[in-house]
């Protein structure tokens, strides 16, 4: 039986993992302000961080962290998911190459569910591609507390071509 590459035998390039991370961390500036912070960089899996601070609170008495800031940062761990599903997909093209793709990526569709406050130090964001079609990529993902526990998951659809 012929050997299919699964994206599990996949493992990104020092230089592609840079790439992705400055587009991610400092070239979508939105995200810079957000302060999220890319802590897995894999195929089938992306996870990121982030530190919670003032500027982020959206409920005072609480110091909840804004429902904003859980469904922007899932929308953005979304099309990071995507971005290296396509990085995978696409390994026999050069490192620059692969990078370029992601200019025309853009969410079609998000789907939040606060499941509890997020209240913490910091949080873990997560997410994979369930799709990735030649025109709409499908993703599911997590947002959790320090401690492990879900606090919201989201499903979105991204345009890809």
């Amino acid at each position: 039986m012929p050997h299919h590459i699964t994206p599990t035998d996949i493992v990104f390039e020092d230089e592609f993992v840079a790439g992705l991370t400055k587009v991610f961390e400092e070239m979508i500036v939105f995200n810079q302000l957000l302060g999220l912070k890319i802590t897995s960089l894999k195929p089938q899996q992306v996870t990121a961080r982030i530190d919670m601070r003032n500027e982020l609170v959206g409920h005072y008495a609480y110091n909840r962290i804004h429902g904003g800031v859980i469904s922007a940062g899932l929308d953005a761990m979304g099309g990071l998911a995507v971005m290296a599903a396509i990085g995978a997909r696409h390994m026999d093209e050069s490192v620059q190459q692969r990078l370029q793709r992601f200019s025309k990526l853009g969410t079609i569709d998000l789907r939040v569910d606060y499941l509890r406050p997020g209240i913490g130090e910091w949080f873990e964001l997560r997410a994979e591609v369930m799709r990735l079609g030649s025109r709409v990529a499908s993703t599911r993902m997590e947002f959790l507390g320090a401690d492990g526990k879900l606090l919201s998951t989201a499903a979105a659809a991204y345009i890809v071509s």
